[in-house]
């Protein structure tokens, strides 16, 4: 039986980004489980619920891609899907040091599980998904960033937030 990755996140909401660093761990690995975290330490814009569908959606016909949410931490998800790898993507450089960090508490906490970092494709280095919140808050078109049916799942969850999403969005640059 070949190897088992984790791929971990908010995916709130999952964007082109998420998807490349998905598929070119099912390129590596015999199967990459995209995992949601259902509570981060951050406000988020759509339910764990939703996120997870829209994850599903994405990866509904990639038979080496399996969806699903998980608690706690990153690692002892990792045990209990038999996962060997915690797989993550690389932007920019601030990425680096802050995944770094992670991968040397995670192999502190479970020595066997390894981290394996791919680096972001080029069009997709400035990507995140704040960036897609944001730019969806203020009705941008982000087409370019994230499948059709995220487009259209942000434009749905702005409309019944009304207004701008401000108090869910936190606006950076993209303003001024």
């Amino acid at each position: 039986m070949g190897i088992v990755a984790v791929f971990p996140g908010t995916f709130d909401p999952i964007h082109y980004g998420h998807i490349d660093i998905a598929q070119r761990g099912a390129a590596i690995f015999e199967k990459v489980i995209v995992a949601a975290y259902d509570k981060p330490l951050k406000q988020l814009l759509f339910s764990p619920e939703d996120r997870l569908a829209l994850v599903r959606t994405v990866f509904d016909n990639h038979p080496k891609i399996i969806v699903t949410g998980y608690s706690g931490l990153t690692v002892d998800f990792c045990r209990q899907v038999n996962a060997k790898v915690i797989l993550r993507g690389l932007r920019v450089f601030s990425d680096f040091e802050h995944e770094f960090r992670m991968a040397l508490a995670n192999h502190r906490l479970v020595p066997e599980i390894e981290v394996c970092a791919l680096v972001t494709r080029e069009q997709h280095t400035f990507l995140s998904s704040t960036t897609v919140r944001e730019i969806a808050s203020l009705g941008g078109d982000v087409s370019s960033m994230v499948p059709p049916l995220v487009q259209e799942a942000l434009a749905r969850r702005f409309k019944e937030l009304g207004g701008d999403g401000q108090t869910l969005v936190p606006m950076t640059a993209l303003r001024d």
